[in-house]
């Protein structure tokens, strides 16, 4: 029977491991977004806002937040993509849109909470343990499945865009946009499409956080931190495997409850100074991340020597 506290951590892993696979379909593509921390922080606030304020069950949040977060990924992207703004040029652009929505999160505080937070009201009435409708669960255990759900579904979407010819497309445009379009390769489009798919599963992702955890702060779900706490936990996982932002999870995950031991809450932003500096180290030292760079240390172990050969070119016996 495994205790609460190692399933809590086991479902935070899945959690921030499909959260982090969500955000590495756009990263290993070639469009680098800081902006990604909006797009977590519409799920989780919408669906909290609608029934706390309105009454609407997390079900029916949940696709409101969808429909909000595609319009925002449509409006930031679709300029974007029109006027070629690449590169450097559209991960500022999607900083800047992370950070604006932790404003407007902060700026409304009569109705979210500012930077207190909020915590939806609970459906667990009269001892009960589960209110379906709601989206809430005092046994850990449905959660866990859930998010595994969740998890093996963005695991298929990875896969399902591996064997398409979207990203055959999107490595063409990430190394020559020009040439891509001048073979017919609808550049808006596709950039467009994985843009929106890629925020659609980060907003699920929100949505599942603010229901499991039952409490949603802006600095928690949104802004620069999380958008730099999905990139670095991509990267050092390895974002061109598909298990990388996974093992990623894991590691930032045990990176921060060891610093939440060790120090407490006495240095609240060192997990994000930490998250900036080891970024750096791990794209100079470490470019395929801990779980790319273990594969290619197997293939080299596991390959085997070519015959030697003798002077008439055939192998020697």
């Amino acid at each position: 029977m495994i205790g609460n506290y190692p399933l809590h951590l086991m479902i935070l892993v899945l959690l921030w491991g499909y959260i982090y696979t969500s955000w590495a379909l756009m990263g290993r593509l070639g469009l680098v977004s800081f902006g990604h921390g909006a797009f977590m922080g519409i799920g989780a606030y919408t669906v909290v806002m609608l029934w706390n304020h309105f009454g609407w069950s997390p079900w029916a949040g949940a696709l409101a937040a969808l429909a909000f977060a595609a319009a925002v990924a449509v409006v930031i992207g679709y300029p974007c993509f029109r006027l070629k703004i690449v590169g450097h040029y559209f991960a500022l652009v999607t900083l800047a849109l992370s950070e604006v929505a932790r404003l407007v999160i902060v700026a409304l505080r009569d109705q979210t909470g500012g930077s207190l937070g909020a915590t939806p009201n609970s459906a667990l009435h009269g001892g009960a343990t589960a209110a379906p409708g709601a989206l809430q669960f005092s046994d850990k255990r449905v959660w866990f499945w859930i998010v595994l759900a969740f998890w093996l579904a963005g695991l298929c979407v990875w896969r399902a865009v591996d064997r398409s010819m979207a990203r055959l497309a999107l490595q063409a445009i990430s190394e020559e946009e020009e040439a891509a379009a001048s073979i017919g390769i609808p550049v808006t489009r596709a950039k467009l499409r994985i843009t929106l798919i890629s925020a659609l599963m980060t907003c699920a992702g929100g949505v599942l956080y603010a229901q499991y955890q039952l409490y949603v702060n802006p600095d928690t779900v949104s802004g620069i931190g999380i958008s730099l706490q999905m990139v670095f936990g991509a990267i050092a996982g390895g974002m061109f495997v598909m298990l990388g932002p996974t093992v990623g999870a894991a590691f930032t995950l045990l990176l921060a409850e060891g610093l939440r031991l060790a120090f407490g809450n006495r240095y609240p932003a060192l997990d994000s100074t930490l998250y900036g500096a080891m970024l750096v180290l791990f794209i100079i030292y470490m470019p395929k991340g801990i779980l790319g760079a273990a594969l290619d240390a197997l293939r080299a172990r596991t390959a085997k020597p070519a015959a030697p050969r003798s002077g008439n070119g055939m192998p020697s016996a």
